[in-house]
């Protein structure tokens, strides 16, 4: 498994740094120009009040066919423009939202973001809608 991730603040970094420790998976931080060869799982952050992070577009414009589901966090303070961005993401790609979380995410979050992935959609091809309970 692996999640290709964008962070700013460190909040992402830090919830992939328990997902990684907990499961083994594999995490890679997306860079500007990034073309990846496996496909994955995309974990991002939401900016400027519900905008995609610039990185993150462009590694979507590059790899979104090769790409399963999206997370965002965010911060519940932003109201309605909470982790907005794993929905722009959804909806310009066409790839299932996984998870939103609250900056780093709690632990609960954790297992459950790995419930999601593991159970839920691991291996399975773009197209499917199902995911869609964040």
């Amino acid at each position: 498994m692996i999640l290709y991730y964008d962070t700013k603040t460190g909040n992402v970094q830090r919830f992939i740094n328990k997902v990684v420790q907990i499961t083994g998976w594999t995490a890679v931080r997306i860079q500007e120009s990034m073309q990846i060869e496996e496909e994955g799982h995309l974990v991002t952050f939401t900016t400027n009040f519900g905008q995609i992070p610039a990185i993150t577009q462009d590694f979507m414009d590059r790899n979104s066919s090769k790409i399963f589901s999206v997370s965002s966090s965010g911060n519940r303070n932003w109201g309605r423009n909470f982790g907005v961005a794993a929905d722009k993401i959804s909806s310009l790609f066409d790839i299932p939202l996984a998870f939103k979380f609250e900056l780093s995410g709690t632990m609960d979050d954790i297992y459950q973001f790995i419930d999601i992935i593991k159970n839920q959609y691991y291996d399975s091809k773009r197209g499917s809608k199902k995911l869609d309970i964040a």
